[in-house]
C-alpha cells in the first residue's frame, strides 16, 4: 500500500509538470553560444566598415573587442577595484545612443531625464554590478585609456528589453572615458 500511494504521488507530480500553466516551464534556455556565433559575424562587418581610430585592439576570447584609442597609464584594474568612467552607449546596427553618463550628450540625443545625476559613473569590477562587457573590457584598460568596447549581446542585455531603445540580442558599442581607479 506504502508503495501504491508513492507511485500516486510520483505520477501526480509527473503530470503537473506537463501542464501548459506550469510555473517552472519557461521556455527555451538561452543558446549563448548561437547568439555569440551570430553577434561575432555583425562585429566583423560592423568594424570593417566603421570607421574608429585606434592605436590598438583587443580581441578578446570573450568575443568582447576592446579599441583602444588613447592609452592610458598605472595598473589595469583587478576584482574589487573601484572603476571610474564616463561612457556613452550606442547600438552598433544604426549608431542610436541609449545612454550616456554626459549631460551634454543625453541631451542631444532626447535622453535627457530631469534630476538624474550626470556624472562620471564608478562601479566595482568583477561584482556583478554592470553588464558582463564591461568586467572583460576594463579589465583590458589602463586608467586614463580612452576606449571603444564592442559588446556581443551574451555579455550584455542577452534577449531582455530592459530599455526600450535596446532591442533584444543587440550588440552594443560604448565609448568610454576610463578616469580611474580607487
Amino acid at each position: 500500500m506504502r508503495n501504491l500511494i508513492l507511485l500516486f504521488f510520483i505520477a501526480l507530480i509527473g503530470i503537473s509538470a506537463c501542464e501548459p500553466s506550469n510555473p517552472y516551464n519557461i521556455g527555451p534556455a538561452y543558446d549563448e553560444a548561437g547568439n555569440l556565433a551570430a553577434d561575432s559575424v555583425k562585429i566583423v562587418a560592423y568594424l570593417d566598415t566603421a570607421e574608429i581610430d585606434s592605436l590598438y585592439r583587443i580581441h578578446d576570447p570573450s568575443g568582447v573587442v576592446v579599441i583602444v584609442q588613447e592609452e592610458g597609464a598605472g595598473t589595469r584594474p583587478t576584482t574589487n577595484t573601484i572603476v571610474y568612467t564616463d561612457y556613452v552607449g550606442s547600438l552598433i546596427t544604426d549608431g542610436s545612443v541609449f545612454d550616456t553618463s554626459i549631460e551634454s550628450v543625453a541631451r542631444e540625443n532626447d535622453l535627457y531625464v530631469e534630476g538624474r545625476s550626470y556624472r562620471p559613473y564608478s562601479f566595482a569590477l568583477n561584482l556583478g554590478n554592470v553588464i558582463t562587457g564591461w568586467h572583460i573590457g576594463f579589465a583590458r584598460l589602463r586608467p586614463g585609456s580612452k576606449a571603444v568596447l564592442i559588446i556581443p549581446s551574451p555579455w550584455a542585455y542577452r534577449d531582455q528589453v530592459n530599455n526600450a531603445r535596446i532591442p533584444a540580442n543587440s550588440v552594443l558599442r560604448f565609448d568610454v572615458d576610463f578616469l580611474g581607479i580607487d
